[in-house]
């Protein structure tokens, strides 16, 4: 994909003080009206002491963008389809569906009564879509622009879960349990870009924040973690880094929660 790739043009006049990595559904926007509002003086706050803020989440290119700009974080990259793609730092989206199309063609090859129990955004219309996850019809569209991996929602017992998930790395594809939906890719995860976008901007500090299962790995990749409650989903088993403080978790869920965690954390480095 042309517009997507790791180039970042950010002249490095004096070290970055904190890297934040940031999960969206449940996380940095409300998990049912997707509205973000509540984290803006957090966000403001970040800009305010030049920190960086790296969108993370399950959602396409073309919708992280759009939300990207929405929050004035065009100047960072940001991690899209679950870590399966990566869009550069001002860069316009050109989607382009040839790992999506070759994903799917292996989805269609799987026996029929494992195929049938999983519902992924390809098999659905922009309608079906809007009623799964209350999207807009245009935000369902863009939702529906895929290039990297197929979310879905699994329709049958644990057992054939287990078997259709086996069957699919048997064919080289991965799966990732999101707050919502079964999300399935080629590989790579948030954590992989976590690794490396933390390796070429070399932040003083480094922090995530996520509520979903797929968040783990990032949320341990970092100097400091924080879980942010999500009151439509089992807690997130404990984690590696919170005996000692590391990790943390709050009371408060979504943007609210985001907001309030950002700050604290600020406060705690002495960054404000």
């Amino acid at each position: 994909m042309s517009s997507l790739g790791l180039v970042i043009n950010r002249p490095m006049k004096s070290a970055l003080p904190l890297l934040v990595f940031s999960d969206l559904d449940g996380t940095l926007i409300d998990h049912h009206s997707y509205a973000w509002a509540a984290a803006a003086p957090a966000l403001a706050a970040l800009k305010q002491i030049g920190a960086g803020v790296v969108l993370a989440s399950s959602k396409t290119a073309v919708e992280i963008d759009t939300l990207r700009h929405a929050m004035g974080l065009q100047d960072w990259p940001a991690i899209v389809e679950n870590g399966a793609g990566l869009l550069a730092a001002h860069t316009d989206v050109d989607a382009e569906t040839g790992r999506y199309t070759d994903l799917r063609a292996i989805l269609d090859t799987l026996p029929s009564q494992l195929r049938s129990q999983y519902v992924g955004f390809g098999d659905l219309s922009v309608q079906a879509v809007t009623d799964l996850t209350g999207l807009s019809p245009d935000a369902a569209a863009m939702a529906k622009q895929r290039a990297f991996s197929e979310p879905g929602t699994w329709h049958g017992t644990l057992d054939a879960k287990q078997a259709f998930l086996a069957a699919l790395a048997d064919l080289g594809v991965q799966a990732q349990q999101g707050g919502r939906f079964l999300t399935l890719s080629f590989g790579a995860s948030k954590a992989d870009h976590v690794h490396k976008l933390a390796a070429q901007l070399r932040p003083k500090t480094t922090l995530a924040l996520g509520d979903a299962p797929n968040d783990i790995k990032m949320l341990e990749a970092c100097d400091f973690g924080v879980v942010i409650a999500n009151p439509n989903a089992d807690p997130l088993p404990h984690l590696t880094g919170e005996d000692d403080g590391r990790i943390t978790r709050t009371t408060h869920a979504g943007p609210q929660g985001w907001n309030r965690a950002v700050l604290q954390l600020l406060e705690r480095l002495d960054l404000i």
